[in-house]
């Protein structure tokens, strides 16, 4: 993954650094339009007609499917947890108490309720499958959804097609890829990465434009000292990773010139009655930059609720310390969570962008029914919750059940292939489309025995 801040320097062979290139840190892609986009549009792979975009909301630590989504009130005390159920602005459909703004927009995403993998029970492979279709396997690290979308229809305009904030994923526990990347594609399909908190009260993106100080003069040194390396690179053009590192540079370089990817990034342009809508938290603020990046062409953005599970209150419930309690939980990360998503699908819908804006709210698994003794839950993959909702994906849907434990699929069981899937159908993709993988070998997005969830369309 490239970023914008990255802390350690790439050397060229004539001693010069990325930091040369940019202000600070490293080089971020825009997303490149694949050079055979016409043929795979007239395969049908690609459905140029859905231009589509997404917001993928990743709750990383892994929220309770029983005190959030799929409550069980008629369980023993010790399942159940202490939260109540309330009624949605869906018939028959109910939520537990701590989310009531949700309620009242349940008509505007759909609950998969049995979403579940048989996967090992870390962080690391769930945030793999959720975010690819694939658990990377045999060295093979598979694409994001978001690096695939720029990776075929390339970006609109200056600003980059695939943008992930406010920052990767970090410390899971298991020392494995985190998915937000383009994987086998190539670091040239990475995702823009923001590395900045948008709630900071000066928060503003590093590199994409060359602070005031940066006269005329010192940017047009740097073009001298860009064309400095490109002499230097001569003596190897035709080298794939010198061919990569101009293509970096020129991207790069165009963004931090763009008014339109200026604009796009501008936060403190919003209303404070807006910012103040969907909270003046780091996931508030996140999800807020979402939408205006959307509105402004960007296609796909990636919000890390969470960065890590590690020394901060996260989903990751398991009770004792370093972690948090259900009770913790509800009083700090669902109201934050509520908050964020209500006003984001409402903002959306109110700007005529939910029909052309799919957002999706996941985890990487669910939590063990049974509550422990320091009052958490524990990691389980056996059966979760998400969100989907917004372009051609239904509203106000129920997919599948857990059984009254809230422990397995009771009907109609969903893999996070068949999510994947879903989103890339919802975004005018096949997904069975094959994708140059390593050493050149085709490989669909996801397997072929895998289907779209048919109930959301």
């Amino acid at each position: 993954m490239l970023r914008l801040d990255g802390e350690r320097s790439a050397y060229l062979c004539n001693g010069l650094t990325r930091r040369d290139f940019l202000h600070a840190g490293s080089l971020a892609t825009l997303g490149l339009t694949l050079p055979g986009f016409m043929q795979l549009k007239a395969s049908g792979a690609v459905d140029s007609k859905k231009d589509i975009n997404c917001i993928m909301l990743f709750l990383v630590g892994a929220p309770s499917q029983i005190d959030t989504w799929d409550p069980k009130p008629s369980a023993p005390a010790e399942i159940r947890g202490p939260l109540n159920p309330i009624a949605t602005n869906v018939n028959g459909t109910q939520i537990t108490e701590i989310f009531p703004r949700m309620a009242k927009n349940a008509d505007r995403f759909s609950l998969i309720r049995s979403v579940y993998h048989t996967a090992t029970a870390v962080h690391d492979t769930g945030v793999q499958m959720m975010q690819t279709g694939r658990l990377f396997s045999g060295g093979i690290e598979h694409p994001h959804a978001g690096c695939v979308l720029g990776y075929l229809k390339g970006r609109r305009g200056e600003v980059p097609a695939h943008v992930l904030i406010p920052r990767p994923i970090g410390a899971l526990g298991g020392n494995l890829p985190h998915a937000q990347d383009a994987g086998y594609l190539g670091k040239q399909y990475d995702p823009f990465v923001l590395n900045a908190d948008p709630s900071d009260k000066n928060f503003k993106v590093p590199d994409l434009l060359p602070p005031d100080y940066i006269s005329a003069i010192r940017a047009d040194r740097r073009q001298k000292m860009r064309e400095a390396v490109d002499e230097a690179l001569a003596t190897f053009e035709k080298n794939a990773q010198a061919r990569q590192l101009d293509d970096t540079f020129n991207l790069a370089y165009r963004l931090m010139s763009s008014p339109q990817a200026r604009e796009a990034f501008a936060l403190d342009k919003e209303p404070v009655a807006m910012r103040d809508r969907y909270g003046r938290t780091r996931f508030g603020q996140s999800c807020l930059l979402a939408r205006r990046l959307i509105e402004r062409g960007v296609r796909f953005v990636t919000v890390n609720m969470h960065q890590t599970v590690f020394d901060e209150i996260t989903w990751d419930i398991h009770g004792s310390k370093p972690f948090t309690d259900i009770a913790e939980m509800s009083r700090l990360v669902a109201p934050n969570f509520d908050r964020a998503y209500s006003a984001l699908l409402e903002d959306l819908k109110e700007r005529g962008m939910l029909g052309t804006t799919i957002v999706a709210a996941m985890g990487e698994f669910g939590r063990t029914p049974k509550i422990n003794p320091a009052g958490g839950r524990d990691h389980h993959p056996g059966v979760w919750t998400i969100m989907l909702g917004g372009g051609p994906i239904q509203g106000g849907r129920i997919v599948g059940e857990s059984d009254e434990l809230g422990y397995t699929p009771k009907t109609r069981p969903v893999t996070p292939g068949e999510v994947v899937a879903t989103i890339y159908k919802g975004l005018g993709i096949d997904a069975h489309t094959e994708l140059p993988g390593p050493q050149n070998r085709p490989l669909p997005l996801v397997e072929y025995n895998v289907q779209p969830i048919k109930e959301l369309f």
